[in-house]
Formats: structure tokens, sequence, C-alpha cells
């Protein structure tokens, strides 16, 4: 029996965060849309900091009144230099009032972030979701062709690959990347606290890389400690009394007493560099795109800057047209890699016990606290979905 075909827009591989708003948004520019692949979501500790922007982009999509009793606001952002320099410098606080907002953004549990999405994706009538994983894409100059596992195909104008680090889209259309692996892995939890967090979020810099406190609703925040792998398998082998103590000696007990207060998890930490961004009638977005560590809420938010940049190159009645994919290659191409690279040299900054590597830290560190134009400018950076 030949397959049916079935014909869209735009398909779009990979159901979780970042495929999921480019679903939405692509369906509000008036776009038949399939979103394709398994819903995998589990509670591991794991939460995003969307930044104003992106929250502005997901309040435009409908998505933030689903999020509005789950989200904790992010007023200050305050960076300690823990790692033992001669360099160190004291704490450098980035308060959200300097440039005019009330808060940096929000963050919110991974897991219920994906949750309020998928809601919103059922709800919208131009969006067709397919449960079932790629197995194969073919794209020439006027069409793609997905097959999924169960024997469907879909044909769309433009494919947008959302499907993370191993994508499978970027492996069918043959663009290259550069993968490495860091000797860090991130444990993640939850966290309750006696002291009040006051929406400050506190990024411990440590020879093993960030050890991170960001706040949620009540005196609950999220844990984000980069570690070794074998100290994150020795952390993960702990009970919640000893876990919580370790965390609040790291932490230098600056939210009091702690108990954990949700589930854990220890993420592998590594890094991606494409080629290039775009094939013909397919744009990589999200870690499909780019991988790095989780320092300064740079990940989503930067997959979301993807989202808006594809959405502002796809045109009626074609958006895969040549002409949209190369302005989209073009916008991303200086901003995804210039964000790569300083938060690769950030993290391997901190891994160096190198005299000069903790100077220039330092300096950099001491350049953001004395100078106010720099200061706001480093703020502003990441709160704008826009890639222009």
């Amino acid at each position: 029996m030949p397959r049916t075909t079935t014909r869209f827009d735009v398909a779009i591989v990979g159901p979780g965060p970042v495929g999921a708003v480019a679903a939405l948004a692509m369906a509000k520019q008036g776009f038949r849309v399939a979103l394709i692949g398994p819903s995998i979501a589990r509670r591991d500790g794991r939460t995003v900091a969307l930044m104003d922007g992106s929250w502005r982009l997901l309040t435009e999509l409908g998505v933030t009144q689903r999020l509005s009793d789950e989200a904790a606001p992010l007023a200050t952002m305050r960076l300690v230099d823990d790692t033992g320099s001669l360099f160190r410098r004291p704490p450098t606080e980035f308060k959200a009032h300097e440039i005019g907002l009330d808060q940096f953004g929000w963050n919110v549990e991974t897991v219920t972030l994906s949750a309020a999405l998928l809601d919103a994706v059922g709800d919208e009538p131009a969006i067709a979701r397919f449960d079932h994983s790629l197995s194969d894409l073919r794209a020439d100059a006027d069409m793609a062709r997905l097959n999924l596992a169960d024997g469907s195909v879909i044909e769309a104008k433009l494919v947008a690959g959302a499907d993370g680090r191993r994508s499978a889209v970027r492996a069918a259309v043959g663009i290259g990347g550069k993968d490495w692996q860091y000797p860090q892995a991130a444990l993640t939890t939850i966290i309750s606290h006696s002291r009040a967090h006051r929406d400050v979020s506190t990024e411990f810099h440590t020879r093993s890389g960030p050890c991170t406190t960001v706040p949620l609703p009540g005196r609950r925040s999220s844990i984000v400690w980069m570690v070794t792998p074998e100290e994150g398998a020795r952390l993960m082998a702990l009970d919640d009394a000893a876990l919580a103590a370790a965390v609040e000696e790291r932490t230098h007990s600056i939210l009091g007493a702690l108990q954990v207060d949700g589930p854990r998890g220890l993420v592998p930490m590594g890094g991606l560099s494409v080629e290039r961004f775009s094939a013909p009638r397919t744009a990589l977005i999200g870690e499909a795109a780019h991988v790095f560590p989780p320092i300064g809420a740079q990940g989503l938010n930067l997959g979301l800057r993807d989202v808006a940049a594809l959405v502002d190159a796809a045109r009626e009645p074609d958006p895969g047209a040549p002409e949209g994919l190369a302005a989209y290659e073009r916008s991303r191409a200086s901003d995804v890699r210039t964000r790569t690279g300083a938060v690769d040299a950030l993290n391997r900054s901190l891994l160096s016990d190198l005299l000069p590597v903790d100077f220039a830290r330092g300096l950099g560190l001491l350049a953001l606290d004395s100078i106010a134009p720099l200061r706001r400018f480093v703020m502003r950076q990441g709160l704008t979905p826009s890639g222009r």
C-alpha cells in the first residue's frame, strides 16, 4: 500500500522547548506546522532562566500565563570569585534596575516549561504533532521530504532541526561540526532554604566551574554545580541531608540552612560548534546548532534567538527559500560564535590555575564592576531574542 504524504509549510524536528517555541511562532505567522518527535521530559532538578527578551517572546505566544505561579523573577545577578586566585575580586552584582528593568528574567523548572509549551502546541490548530522519530530526511531545491519511524511521510518547504546535540537533521543534511567534552559534569537539584533569596541569583566561580543558585518561588532555589565527573558521582550517591550540607558549604551558607527539595541529576559537560547553520530547505536551531556549559543563562535563550531569527527570515509563500536561509545564516553566525567562544573561554579560565589567566579574569571582573557603560552593555546582552 502506498504511504500517505502530508504536506506542511514548516516541519520542526524536536519537541523540546526550542522546537515547541519555533512551532508556536511559525504558526502565529500563518504557516502550517508539523512538530515531530517523541516527548521526553523528566524532573531532574534542571531549571531555565528565561531572560527578558525570551520571556517577552513567550508572552507574545501566550505561554507565560501558564507559568505565572511557577516562575521566580531574577532581579540581581551576583558573581563571586571563589577560585582562591591571588587576583580575585570582591563579588560583582548586576541589578536589573540599572538598565530600566524590574527583573532580568524569570526562572522556572525545565519540565514545567516543556509541559506548558506542549499544552500551548496542543491548543494551536495550525500545528500537527507527530510522536515518532525521524528516520530519513532528503531535501532538494523545492521541497524537503521526511520519513518517520512509523512510516509516515511529511513534505515541507522548510525543516528546522531542533533535535539536540546529536541531531539527526544535522547529520542527514551533512552539516559538520566540532564536538568536545569538558572534564566536568553539572549536578542539578532543587533546594529549600531558611533565608529568603530576595530574587538574587549567585554564581560562585570555582576551580571546577561555576556553582549557581537561581531563585524559584518561595524559599526555594535551583542549584547547578559544576564538578569533576568523579566528584559528581560521589555527590549523587549522598543522601539528601548530606547533599544539602555539601551544597550549603559550597555556597557559604548564603541561603542559610538547606534541604534538598526535588530530584537531582548529573549531566556531562561538552560543547558543539557547527560549520554552518543552514542547508537547502533546512535550518538548525537550539542545541542542534550550539552547545556550551550553563554559564550566564545563555543556552536556551540563545536557542530562542535562533527561533526569532528564523521566523524573521521565513516569508510567504516559501519559508525555506534560499534567500531567507541565507539571511538566517548571516544573522546567527556572529551571535552564536561570539557567545559560544566567550562561554568556552570563561569556563576554561576557571579550570586553569595559571597566573596570567587568573589576572585576565580578575581584570575583566574589575572592568565590569568599575565601568558603568560596559556593565550596562553586558547586562543588555542576552536579554532580547532578536538575532539582529
